[in-house]
């Protein structure tokens, strides 16, 4: 089978991204959004420092995002992916909003006028989360299908139909409303060696498209604008966090609106630490299949997690005795097999999901 993520359509999307990032508008955009970013988020020396790496994938995951918005000629698209190289030119990375490390994000665009098929496959080893969240502008649930409960025929197949009348008998269905926005898909991986994301496809049904393709003027408009919106949305995120004691939880909520997982609870704090210093988290997951520990900046983006260990999942993680986990966020290695390594951050964000 081909890949599920670096699809043919993945690629040209990507590469469509690379163009529409060097267009005047959008170019604009990137230069005053740094400007009012840094302006508003007073950072310390040790976040200052990862501004431009982590600014680009944000800003990066806003073309990726903003250029597949057309619910009458929707494409599946990865919106959070790691640098890499199509046809030998660099992808920017596109992580952005405190990613999930073990989580591919996808999403469709949709209008509660339309009728829509997703079709795909699972893998051989389903995975421990998997969640079809169909949401509004807001990015509040309109309905959401459980993929690991889904109908799946024999092969892996299935099709999961999208329109605004009741199921009436279809097994995978999704009922959209007129405030109907977008799909927003999570398949994460708990092994990593193991677990196998869906293959996806959309097909939008009916007759031909009712009005013209954007503009690339119009993509870069949009661009433009969703580039502001990531960059005032992690900012926020971000000062919320900031406004909690060092080297402490005391964030904890479930949410099922602005971009939060239904069902899933997120607690988070803050590091700051010294050379000779670790943070400590002693954790019991109270019977979850699933929870990660990863660690960002405040710009949004996570940590490095191809050649070290700045973010560990439960099945990554050693358990103790009682079967608890316990956790070392530090700079340098200390010796256990949970080390949350902040590849020298002084400071950052800790988010347990």
């Amino acid at each position: 089978m081909t890949h599920p993520v670096a699809t043919a359509e993945q690629h040209e999307h990507e590469l469509a991204a690379l163009e529409l990032i060097e267009h005047p508008t959008v170019t604009a955009a990137y230069a005053q959004v740094a400007e009012t970013w840094l302006g508003r988020a007073k950072a310390a020396e040790a976040m200052r420092a990862v501004f431009e790496p982590a600014f680009e994938e944000v800003m990066f995951s806003a073309a990726i995002w903003s250029s597949n918005q057309d619910p009458l000629r929707p494409k599946v698209t990865t919106i959070t992916r790691l640098e890499h190289e199509v046809d030998g030119r660099r992808i920017p990375g596109s992580r952005w909003g405190i990613d999930n490390p073990d989580t591919v994000y996808r999403v469709i665009p949709i209008s509660g006028d339309e009728r829509y098929e997703i079709r795909g496959s699972v893998g051989a080893h389903r995975m421990t989360e998997n969640y079809f969240t169909l949401w509004n502008q807001h990015m509040g649930t309109v309905d959401v299908l459980d993929g690991r409960r889904m109908q799946v025929e024999d092969d892996g197949s299935y099709v999961i139909t999208v329109d605004s009348d009741p199921a009436g008998g279809r097994p995978n269905h999704v009922r959209s409303s007129p405030e109907a926005h977008e799909f927003y898909i999570r398949d994460v991986l708990l092994d990593w060696g193991k677990d196998d994301p869906n293959h996806i496809t959309v097909e939008r049904l009916g007759g031909a498209p009712t009005r013209p393709a954007p503009t690339l003027d119009e993509q870069a408009e949009a661009t433009a604008a969703m580039m502001a919106h990531f960059a005032n949305f992690t900012g926020k995120l971000s000062y919320g966090m900031y406004k909690s004691p060092e080297n402490h939880f005391n964030l904890a909520w479930s949410a099922d609106h602005t971009g939060g997982l239904r069902h899933q609870v997120y607690v988070a704090g803050r590091y700051v630490l010294a050379d000779d210093e670790a943070f400590v988290v002693d954790v019991s997951d109270g019977g979850a299949e699933y929870f990660t520990v990863p660690l960002s900046n405040i710009w949004g983006t996570t940590l490095g997690i191809l050649d070290r260990t700045g973010s560990l999942n439960k099945a990554q993680s050693v358990t103790n005795d009682d079967g608890t986990y316990t956790y070392v966020v530090a700079g340098s290695d200390p010796g256990v097999h949970n080390w949350i390594d902040t590849g020298g951050l002084s400071e950052g964000i800790v988010t347990l999901r």
